[in-house]
């Protein structure tokens, strides 16, 4: 019974990883959007920006890098509940209903694959970042910066998949991610340190579940935050569990 669980995520997961690979496209956008936030947006502000207090002496290029790998990893997991959505249209998710597996084996398999892309994605925007010269403080701390990096990926593919699963229109799903992504993007501190900033926008930042996978990894790759990084890895853990509880027992309650 173990196994054919075990097999039936696996499947999955591979699957997945096989859709990734053959879209071209997408790997694509994966590469050249990170490389234009940080070549125009972290460069261009680099020379203009000064950041202050324990920031002080970190460019600004520096302070983006962990913020421009949250949002990559955002924008990836969240868009990939649309998986979901194609799978119901060419009648693949019929299939799968139907397998002699539980369906919790099913979004296993989703959420591993959403992970195993995050990491792919973050090692690239790590990459890129240094090509454009921003150094590595602490070897430790880039691996730890992956314990932030599936965190964040489990987490919204999890929210992602529970979304596709109440739905059927795929351009209403992309309209509802990006509502929802803007604002949990906007709000999480990668872009502008939290300090000093207005106590409303401070309290709505608190609120952003992002804002503490951003601390935590700028705390791990150039060694600064906001948040003890015992609460971040305390509140990411927490959030994934809840996106994943409510991510199967939606995906449960599908019908095709």
């Amino acid at each position: 019974m173990i196994t054919r669980e075990l097999t039936a995520a696996y499947t999955i997961w591979l699957r997945e990883m096989k859709k990734f690979v053959r879209a071209k496209s997408r790997i694509l956008g994966n590469v050249a959007v990170p490389f234009f936030f940080l070549a125009f947006l972290g460069v261009g502000i680099n020379s203009s920006f000064t950041l202050t207090g324990n920031l002080e002496g970190i460019s600004y290029l520096e302070f983006l890098t962990p913020g421009i790998i949250a949002m990559t990893l955002l924008f990836s997991s969240m868009f990939a509940g649309i998986s979901i959505l194609w799978d119901r249209q060419f009648g693949f998710l019929k299939e799968i209903l139907v397998a002699p597996v539980s369906r919790f084996s099913i979004i296993i398999g989703r959420v591993l694959a959403g992970m195993t892309t995050g990491v792919i994605q973050a090692m690239v925007v790590l990459a890129i970042s240094l090509l454009l010269g921003v150094p590595i403080y602490n070897v430790f701390g880039v691996l730890i910066s992956f314990v932030f990096i599936l965190l964040i990926s489990m987490s919204f593919v999890s929210l992602g998949i529970a979304f596709a699963s109440r739905m059927n229109d795929m351009q209403g799903f992309q309209l509802i991610m990006n509502f929802i992504i803007f604002p949990v993007w906007m709000l999480s501190g990668a872009f502008f340190p939290l300090d000093g900033v207005p106590g409303w926008l401070l309290t709505l930042s608190y609120l952003d579940p992002l804002t503490y996978g951003v601390d935590g990894l700028r705390l791990s790759l150039i060694g600064v935050s906001h948040f003890p990084w015992i609460l971040s890895v305390g509140v990411l853990a927490v959030f994934s569990v809840v996106m994943i509880s409510l991510g199967a027992y939606l995906f449960s309650k599908t019908e095709v």
